[in-house]
């Protein structure tokens, strides 16, 4: 059993977005070992680019120069699948490890062509979230590749699109990742702060974030030379500035070791129970109050939705939450759902 005190540490996939030569790859490779904060060396063979004049990736001569550096450096190696023409090729050179990009998790009948491909190999995959934040579309990938008989499965959390979130290229939406943890406890969930932010400068907060919520690793992306790469280049750092990086993580464990901390966490965690249960209450008299007016709604012929009062009420919670140290994100999902709440009592009553 493990012990909940220990502090793990994070399991690190690192290297460049795209290979570009085989001097590159070896030199971020021996660069990067030195740092000694790399488990498995990363690069793109193929690119799936949104325009087909973007560099797409050098293609299938790409892959010993990968696995030449794993041999060099004696790191395995891992890069992106997108069908099984890849899978095909990446087998016959070597690879044990692979990852399922967002733009194919998107499509089941990729996956599936990926799953029968990798039937009774034995290889360990990762599966980075879709591009749309859709965690059955998610789910559904990892259980093709386990209904294959592929035993180790693991997730990559890069981040969604989003027209909303102007910080990050995609928004991390942490609670999609974190649904796919209770849905799959044992598996192995990897962090993408490089797709999360698109820009260097933000790597370090993101990464710091994921390993509060007890991710198992990182998937960071690095370049000998980040301003002048083909791909990505914003988001790429140098082997040295990753390793750095690496290095000034805060590492917390699950459990306090002292037996009076917990006995004060004990007790903090005794007030949000309570508290909890008083929301709950309140809320619950919030909805009987709402029957009532269904009730005097369907008295007097008036519609169950009222948008006029609707915006009257959110506008007045949204400046009172934020007044009190809440998020703009919270209080619209949680305001709409309340709401929701609201019209399914009252549509109960009116339809009595």
């Amino acid at each position: 059993m493990n012990n909940l005190n220990e502090i793990r540490r994070p399991f690190i996939i690192a290297g460049p977005c795209s290979a570009e030569t085989e001097e590159q790859i070896i030199e971020t490779a021996l660069r990067l070992k030195a740092g000694g904060q790399v488990d498995l060396l990363r690069a793109g063979i193929w690119k799936p680019r949104t325009r087909p004049n973007s560099f797409e990736g050098v293609g299938e001569i790409g892959l010993p120069w990968l696995i030449n550096a794993g041999k060099i450096t004696n790191l395995p190696v891992i890069t992106e699948v997108a069908n099984a023409k890849h899978v095909e090729a990446t087998l016959k050179a070597g690879f044990t490890h692979l990852w399922i990009g967002a733009r194919t998790t998107v499509n089941p009948f990729a996956v599936q062509e990926i799953a029968d491909a990798l039937r009774g190999t034995g290889t360990k995959i990762w599966v980075k979230n879709p591009i749309n934040p859709d965690l059955n579309l998610w789910i559904g990938g990892i259980e093709r590749l386990k209904n294959v008989g592929l035993t180790d499965v693991n997730a990559i959390h890069r981040g969604f699109s989003s027209a909303q979130h102007k910080t990050y290229r995609n928004d991390p939406m942490w609670e999609i990742p974190m649904a796919l943890k209770t849905e799959f406890p044992a598996i192995q969930l990897i962090c993408d702060p490089s797709h999360i932010t698109g820009k260097r400068d933000l790597l370090q907060p993101v990464a710091q974030k994921a390993m509060d919520l007890i991710y198992d690793g990182l998937m960071i992306e690095s370049h000998i030379d980040p301003d002048q790469a083909w791909s990505d280049a914003a988001q790429q750092v140098t082997p040295e500035r990753f390793t750095t990086l690496i290095e000034s993580l805060i590492l917390r464990s699950e459990q306090a070791n002292e037996s009076s901390i917990n006995e004060d966490l004990k007790s903090l965690r005794l007030s949000i129970d309570k508290i909890d249960e008083e929301i709950t209450a309140l809320i619950a008299e919030r909805m009987k109050v709402a029957e009532e007016i269904g009730a005097y709604k369907k008295e007097h012929n008036i519609t169950i939705l009222q948008p006029k009062r609707w915006e009257v009420i959110k506008k007045r919670q949204l400046e009172y939450g934020q007044e009190n140290g809440l998020s703009i994100k919270f209080l619209v999902k949680y305001l709409e759902a309340l709401h929701q709440e609201s019209i399914r009592h009252q549509t109960a009553v009116m339809n009595k």
